[in-house]
């Protein structure tokens, strides 16, 4: 036996954003323009070193560390998925740039750290970046800059309270002070390349 079954139509909702939400749509094209633009940058400006914006950001987040960390530490921190940092950090290790240690906290999760000469590749880098940073800035309101770190920041927080279960309120995870890094031309490369 076959029932018709009358379709009840909701009202459709607006698909017109608001100001505010027009505003971070525009952003966030930009934002996906500049990260692009930041690898290209970052694979041009460390080529030479044999090093992709991928490598060059694990690199860094390890560097500004100053400790040895796993790799699923680094990958959270990071924003990245464990399984992208691993095969960084397998091409790192394979370059000779980093080594692995034994970790007293986890059995199996190694502890990632620099070689010598991951060292010396990082020292290279940092002196690098610094004089592709002090001319890309060049004549820019350093005030600006943090206006714009500060909305960034607080949509990545949002973003993060999202992605956490429902029931725990709008509280804004903390923010370890390693968010703060700079730690490569732009962060969420997810290639090994």
């Amino acid at each position: 036996m076959t029932v018709s079954c009358p379709m009840q139509h909701p009202q459709p909702m607006p698909l017109t954003p608001t100001p505010p939400g027009q505003a971070l749509t525009a952003m966030m094209r930009e934002v996906c323009r500049l990260h692009g633009l930041w690898l290209t940058a970052g694979d041009r400006l460390t080529h030479s070193l044999g090093l992709s914006s991928a490598r060059w950001q694990v690199l860094g987040a390890l560097h500004l560390a100053g400790e040895p960390l796993s790799v699923a530490y680094l990958a959270r921190h990071m924003g990245l998925t464990r399984q992208s940092v691993q095969r960084t950090v397998d091409f790192l290790a394979a370059d000779g740039l980093v080594a692995f240690a034994d970790n007293p906290h986890h059995r199996r999760a190694k502890l990632v750290c620099f070689t010598p000469q991951g060292r010396r590749t990082m020292d290279e880098v940092h002196r690098l970046q610094s004089v592709w940073a002090n001319d890309l800035a060049h004549g820019l309101s350093v005030h600006a800059f943090h206006d714009a770190l500060q909305l960034l920041e607080t949509m990545c927080l949002r973003l993060e309270a999202q992605r956490r279960p429902r029931g725990l309120g709008h509280q804004a995870p903390r923010r370890s002070p390693r968010a703060d890094w700079d730690s490569g031309p732009g962060m969420g490369a997810s290639d090994a390349g």
